[in-house]
């Protein structure tokens, strides 16, 4: 499978939109066929965070009807990129269809939950983020059963930090975690104001230990895989993936105490 990084993927499509007008049918096919390759990118770096029930297969379907979407709306009178856009479509079209299988089991929300007030209550009694050992303690657990239980939640992401980044998709693709928080757009958090979420999200992730925060960034605005990620900190794989169900939970915590302050 390819996993060419997007940012490595060229837009060829100025040739195609600069005429004007709707593109005919062998276009539109040559632009799907082009840009196939990013679907399947972007469906396999989702798929690392996912249970394996969820199929692969699946997701690039989704990501298809996402990628014929952008083909049919995308409006270079905007100056935005179509790799840029049709990243969103195809990342969108993938979480709506999660979103509709409801495909979290009911049990792994209720770890998430204790998870969440466990990291929360300990924040607050201590006035930092608990350490592994304080969490595991208070949960009862020995080392090798609380990592056991970041494996189980690592499915859920706490309102996935690439929807903040869709909130604009006419960004730069290169846009920094500064100017994804900086840019205005419309709201897809139904009754939250995005200039609030954005810098609440910004403030929780300022305050993560170092080496989660830097986890945060690497995976969502740097785009590496958590195997880049463990090479580039000196940690496997799994290491990586705990690191980050760990910063997840505690933004999803920091989100509900804030936004519902």
């Amino acid at each position: 499978m390819n996993k060419q990084h997007p940012s490595k993927f060229k837009d060829y499509t100025q040739a195609y939109f600069s005429q004007g007008g709707p593109l005919d049918s062998a276009t539109r096919s040559e632009l799907i066929l082009t840009y196939t390759p990013l679907i399947k990118y972007i469906a396999a770096r989702l798929a690392t965070r996912l249970p394996s029930h969820v199929a692969l297969d699946d997701l690039i379907s989704c990501g298809t009807i996402g990628l014929i979407d952008a083909v049919e709306k995308f409006n270079p009178a905007k100056n935005v990129q179509f790799k840029t856009y049709a990243e969103f479509r195809i990342k969108g079209a993938m979480l709506d269809e999660l979103r509709s299988l409801d495909w979290v089991p009911r049990s792994v929300r209720r770890k998430v939950t204790d998870l969440e007030k466990t990291y929360s209550d300990l924040e607050k009694k201590l006035g930092r983020p608990a350490t592994d050992e304080e969490t595991a303690a208070a949960l009862n657990l020995d080392l090798d059963a609380f990592y056991k239980l970041l494996d189980d939640t690592k499915s859920v992401s706490f309102m996935d930090i690439d929807l903040v980044r869709q909130v604009n998709p006419d960004q730069d693709d290169r846009s920094t975690i500064a100017e994804t928080f900086a840019a205005d757009g419309t709201d897809p958090f139904a009754a939250l104001n995005i200039a609030e979420v954005r810098d609440v999200v910004a403030q929780a992730i300022s305050e993560l230990p170092e080496k989660e925060k830097l986890t945060v960034s690497l995976y969502y605005f740097e785009e590496l895989t958590m195997k880049e990620i463990g090479e580039v900190l000196g940690y496997t794989e799994s290491r990586i993936s705990q690191m980050h169900s760990k910063a997840m939970l505690r933004l999803r915590s920091k989100m509900k105490t804030r936004l519902n302050a």
